[in-house]
């Protein structure tokens, strides 16, 4: 069994703080206000994306119109982490790249189930009523559209990558999954290069309702992330955004002289039924393994933002006391399968640049001392899925 060393190379990024791993970069090092939308979907905020020139990474214009935004913003972060990376216009390499994607439901059509519903109210044929719009008023390329693995299928078309291919499917777990099969298959030698990540579009009414249905979005405004304990609704606030990374094993890196961003040391992950156990504990044992023979300087947390979740990491986490943590969701919201492999890429820039980015929240977040040569990754989900990623610079 192989022991190979997993490096990063590139990092796409596209989220409310601007697109492209430099830009992210800045961004949370001018400790700008983050952006905001409580107005659109009043009463709940959304970290909204700005305006995006889709061709920049998706040229035709046939590909962009049979994707929703949630498949867009995925394969936009695809081609940022692929040319970041400098295998875009390599047809070797992309040819030969293995990819494994974190990717929820699809987007439903809003207008549709509008009016399934107000039919509803005054049909008693609700079974020929249904048949109808089936048959009127969905269109089969859009339902094709909703299936979780077309994100990978629409990266293969657009971006050429065209080497095996896994979706995962389920919050925040995905992420985790994904970015562990890919770290796990390099390790051992079954893959030399992979493309990993995901995407989220928080800026669409049915993604909003999942949350809401199950009383998780915070209703009363934006707050910082470790201080919305006990603020009306349930905590979260989401952001629309993609991030995928690319890795390699260190010896394929070097053999086509890559920059390296930072060395994926370890995954460790759980799934624990938090009415049976204890989550705080096993946040402890998490965060312990991947410290147990060098302490982290940094701890980039995907923390949901849900109330009681968010609190029980926060407290995990400062026993940790030579980290310091930082919640990214306070500026650019949760992005649910792609909140995992987002803490990870900005964990692996901060280890590139030597150094944390300062807090976010001043009154939660410690100022980091002295070099950075270790950081931790964190994705707690909202209801399940426990993960922590070990980086070490290189």
């Amino acid at each position: 069994m192989q022991n190979n060393t997993v490096v990063i190379t590139g990092i796409g990024l596209i989220s409310s703080l601007g697109e492209g791993a430099d830009a992210h970069w800045q961004a949370l090092n001018s400790q700008a206000d983050p952006r905001i939308d409580s107005e659109t979907f009043k009463p709940y905020t959304v970290h909204p994306l700005g305006e995006v020139d889709w061709n920049n990474q998706i040229p035709k214009r046939g590909d962009q119109r049979q994707m929703e935004t949630w498949q867009r913003l995925g394969t936009y972060a695809a081609g940022l982490a692929l040319q970041d990376a400098g295998i875009k216009d390599d047809e070797a390499l992309c040819s030969t790249m293995d990819m494994v994607v974190a990717a929820g439901g699809g987007e439903r059509d809003v207008t549709v189930d509008t009016q399934i519903l107000a039919e509803a109210r005054v049909r008693n044929d609700l079974g020929t009523m249904l048949n109808e719009k089936l048959t009127t008023e969905l269109r089969p390329t859009l339902f094709l559209a909703q299936l979780s693995n077309l994100l990978a299928g629409n990266i293969s078309i657009v971006h050429k990558v065209t080497g095996s291919s896994r979706t995962f499917m389920g919050e925040e777990g995905a992420g985790i999954s994904a970015l562990d099969t890919a770290t796990a298959r390099i390790r051992s030698g079954q893959s030399t290069h992979a493309l990993v990540g995901g995407s989220y579009n928080s800026e669409h009414p049915d993604m909003l309702l999942g949350y809401e249905l199950n009383g998780m979005l915070k209703s009363d405004g934006w707050a910082p992330l470790w201080q919305r304990e006990g603020t009306a609704g349930g905590g979260v606030i989401t952001g629309s955004g993609g991030a995928f990374l690319v890795l390699e094993s260190a010896d394929h890196a070097a053999k086509r002289g890559a920059r390296v961003y930072a060395a994926i040391d370890g995954i460790y992950s759980a799934q624990i039924r938090r009415k049976r156990e204890d989550l705080k504990e096993t946040i402890a044992k998490l965060v312990g393994a991947a410290t147990a023979d060098r302490a982290a300087g940094l701890i980039v947390s995907g923390a949901t933002g849900a109330h009681g979740i968010t609190a029980t990491e926060k407290a995990a986490l400062d026993v940790f006391a030579s980290a310091a943590v930082r919640g990214v969701a306070g500026r650019v919201g949760h992005l649910r399968e792609a909140q995992f492999p987002l803490a990870v890429g900005l964990a692996a820039l901060s280890l590139f640049h030597g150094a944390a980015f300062p807090p976010i929240d001043a009154t939660n977040e410690k100022v980091a001392s002295g070099g950075l040569d270790t950081a931790l990754a964190t994705s707690i989900g909202a209801t399940r899925g426990e993960g922590v990623a070990r980086l070490v610079k290189v």
